[in-house]
């Protein structure tokens, strides 16, 4: 298996699991992960935020790590990619803002490849338009930005994923094993043990 080339979007307070952990994972198995943020290069770092359920009505949110960017999205061209992925947590919110960044998520649906969205996540495939008649999972607090949109939601257990075509969403990082496992089964990825 050649290994894909993948864009990662994201931004200052992206949930930390849902930045470090598909970022590391892809490269462990032998991708390449462009993370990029509009405004920021190469070696400049992003802020993010660990959410945790801690029986309150909604998640907390603290401080995570500073992540370090290794691409600038100025230099992007989203059809040099494979594959894309968002992570949640509050970066979506703003990066929905960019028209550059919903071009770029644009592209991924217009040539079908795969796309991998968590939590938040769909806040941005909401904001760039590419959700009308699909199915996609999301944290539950992000249900009206889907269905607004003019897609389905996909109401499963936290720890689950939901593949419909090219994309693969999941409700938030307890997700993690289900939606990285269901994104390299749509990048072709092997794994033998």
């Amino acid at each position: 298996m050649a290994g894909k080339k993948i864009l990662m979007i994201c931004g200052d307070y992206c949930e930390d699991y849902e930045t470090m952990v598909p970022f590391q994972a892809l490269l462990a198995v032998g991708h390449t992960v462009h993370a990029v943020c509009p405004d920021k290069k190469a070696g400049d770092q992003i802020k993010t935020a660990i959410h945790d359920f801690e029986g309150a009505q909604t998640y907390s949110e603290k401080p995570g790590h500073n992540f370090t960017l290794n691409a600038t999205f100025a230099d992007v061209k989203p059809e040099q990619y494979d594959a894309l992925v968002i992570p949640g947590g509050r970066g979506p919110e703003y990066l929905r803002g960019y028209e550059s960044v919903r071009a770029a998520v644009r592209h991924f649906f217009d040539t079908n490849k795969p796309v991998a969205a968590v939590c938040h996540g769909a806040q941005l495939l909401a904001g760039a338009g590419v959700l009308k008649g699909r199915t996609c999972s999301a944290y539950p607090a992000c249900r009206a930005e889907v269905e607004l949109a003019g897609g389905s939601y996909a109401d499963i257990p936290v720890d689950q994923a939901h593949t419909e075509g090219n994309l693969v969403s999941a409700p938030a990082w307890p997700a993690h094993p289900a939606w990285i496992a269901q994104f390299l089964a749509l990048l072709g990825t092997k794994i033998s043990h």
